[in-house]
């Protein structure tokens, strides 16, 4: 499945546009990476902990969206963006979204 963030794919013709697609994953921090990342925080830098958390959490949210662009039958999704928040002060929340085509090589 080709996902993009263009308008269109490049060498290929969209031919039919099944509608938004999206793949929306909330994860949290153990208790342990929490104390360690709070310890990073007083410290400074890159807080490691939350930046993998971040990348899996991208990662899985873009798998659950190509999953659900297969179930409609698209070939393609287009104009993926992600979206992310907050939920309390332990949980992420990673939404990937686009729009769900199918296409044809030109």
């Amino acid at each position: 499945m080709i996902v993009t963030t263009t308008e269109s794919v490049a060498g290929h013709v969209v031919t039919e546009s099944l509608g938004q697609v999206f793949g929306v994953v909330v994860r949290s921090r153990g208790l342990g990476g929490n104390i360690m990342a709070g310890l990073r925080s007083v410290i400074g830098g890159e807080i490691k902990e939350y930046t993998a958390l971040v990348e899996d959490t991208r990662r899985h949210a873009i798998d659950r969206l190509v999953m659900n662009a297969r179930l409609m039958g698209a070939d393609a999704v287009v104009m993926m963006r992600f979206d992310s928040g907050s939920i309390g002060q332990t949980m992420n929340e990673v939404v990937a979204y686009g729009t769900a085509v199918k296409i044809v090589r030109a």
